[in-house]
């Protein structure tokens, strides 16, 4: 009977399910996301966040634990530098499972194993470029086919000079007061 024996089998024995997982744990790690079949995503989450709370924990034991487990050591080194800032404020679920499709040989359901944590510090990043890209000014946008045709007409009424008697309204002009306005010679 296996009481009190928590995790999956895999049809695999005790040693080689261990060495697997130890291995696609010290994968996640080092690269911050795996591609592995579905049920082997679903245990290898259990094990990589009971890494990440060694890390957060942060003490020597906690260190000497994780590295019983994860293959290399300057993998566990790298983690336990970051674990505070990265996962600081989670207080669980460190890993994000996204399903892909299936393998080609056998159609397995394979998934997207990755650590999270890291990506909203690259989305505020990005905001912060649009923001100040935008606060240089806007760009120009190509004018409709609508528009196009307004601006020939009031094109041609500026060299008869009726435009000079009235002002081209925003709707009719598609660039906006902001812009500068290029000097015909």
């Amino acid at each position: 009977m296996r009481h009190r024996k928590a995790g999956l089998k895999l049809s695999r024995k005790t040693g080689h399910l261990n060495s697997m997982f130890r291995n696609l744990v010290t994968s996640l790690l080092k690269y911050d996301r795996i591609r592995t079949t579905d049920t082997k995503a679903k245990e290898l989450r259990r094990w990589a966040d009971h890494l990440v709370t060694l890390a957060k924990r942060g003490d020597l034991h906690a260190r000497r634990q994780a590295l019983s487990i994860v293959q290399e050591p300057a993998v566990v080194h790298a983690i336990f530098e970051k674990a505070a800032e990265r996962f600081g404020m989670l207080s669980g679920g460190y890993t994000r499972i996204t399903k892909v499709g299936f393998r080609p040989g056998d159609r397995a359901p394979l998934t997207l194993v990755e650590l999270i944590g890291g990506e909203e510090k690259a989305k505020k990043k990005k905001k912060g470029k649009k923001k100040s890209t935008r606060a240089a000014g806007p760009k120009k946008k190509a004018a409709p086919k609508d528009t196009a045709s307004k601006d020939a007409k009031g094109a041609k009424e500026k060299k008869t000079g009726e435009a000079a008697k009235s002002p081209a309204t925003p709707e009719e002009n598609p660039r906006t007061e902001k812009e500068p306005q290029e000097k015909s010679e």
